[in-house]
């Protein structure tokens, strides 16, 4: 399994951008938004949690179609169906490596982002902890849409419509637990809920995106 993991961050890192992508993305949207708002921080303050919640959300979901795509179209993915590690196995580590080499990056660089947007001292702590708890999420609820469009040809549109909604529970508790920080309030409610979506998705999203590819290579 050692060996599976690494050569997906291997394939993450190397090939098509797709873990810069999501970096490149989010550093250039966050700065973006004083240009569009003014540069007020009373006004950035607000929506600073949110804004960089939502960026992080968007930059994980553009390298999701690469998950499975690549090895389904050269046949890798059939020889892996084969292999003794089980399916679910596979794919948890394939969304592990999307966390690492996309989600963690967008982790580490958005306290500084936050600087930008004047977001207030107290939740920068907090920022960390949410994205570090919910982004996890994101990879692996993106391996389900991911599984679920393998076999489309260029499905990517497909594949955000079918992970977005999903995405909103993770957003709404880690954006709302940065803001409670942000505003002087208890942040651990919020925290403990995205804490808890998270580990619910972790346990569930391999088996339903295992299955989903047992569909398509039937």
């Amino acid at each position: 399994m050692c060996a599976v993991l690494a050569r997906e961050l291997r394939l993450a890192l190397r090939s098509g951008g797709g873990a810069g992508l999501g970096i490149a993305f989010f550093v250039i949207l966050v700065p973006l938004v004083p240009f569009g708002i003014g540069p007020d921080p009373d006004r950035l303050a607000p929506v600073a949690p949110g804004t960089l919640w939502i960026g992080a959300l968007l930059a994980c979901l553009l390298s999701l179609d690469r998950l499975f795509q690549a090895d389904a179209e050269d046949g890798t993915l059939d020889i892996l169906a084969l292999s003794p590690v089980p399916l679910e196995g596979l794919v948890a580590l394939k969304a592990l490596a999307h966390w690492l080499t996309t989600g963690l990056p967008l982790v580490l660089v958005a306290p500084v982002l936050g600087l930008t947007l004047s977001l207030p001292g107290p939740a920068y702590p907090w920022l960390v902890a949410s994205l570090a708890a919910g982004t996890p999420a994101l990879s692996f609820l993106g391996a389900i849409g991911a599984a679920l469009t393998v076999g489309i040809r260029r499905g990517g549109l497909l594949l955000s419509l079918l992970v977005l909604p999903l995405y909103v529970p993770t957003l709404i508790f880690g954006a709302r637990a940065v803001v409670a920080a942000a505003g002087g309030e208890d942040p651990w409610p919020a925290f403990l809920l995205l804490g808890g979506v998270t580990l619910f998705i972790l346990a569930l999203a391999p088996f339903a995106a295992a299955q989903a590819l047992r569909i398509h290579l039937r």
